[in-house]
């Protein structure tokens, strides 16, 4: 019957959803808690950049409030 190809497509859904949340977690760990940003547009590119140098650290994943800007 139908039903009977059910395990099979959890099965593989499984697998294929492995990749992509193992990314996830592994940007998390390294990035400090957060995703790795991508850059697509040169717009997107200049907020990294402003972000990396107002870190003070040189890492655009570390962030300041608006608080702590000088």
């Amino acid at each position: 019957m139908w039903y009977e190809i059910l395990p099979g497509m959890a099965i593989m859904g499984v697998c294929l959803s492995i990749p992509g949340l193992s990314t996830i977690y592994m940007h998390r760990w390294c990035n400090g808690g957060k995703e790795k940003r991508v850059a697509r547009y040169p717009y997107q590119w200049t907020l990294m950049e402003r972000d990396r140098r107002l870190s003070g650290v040189n890492k655009y994943y570390v962030s300041k409030g608006l608080e702590n800007i000088d």
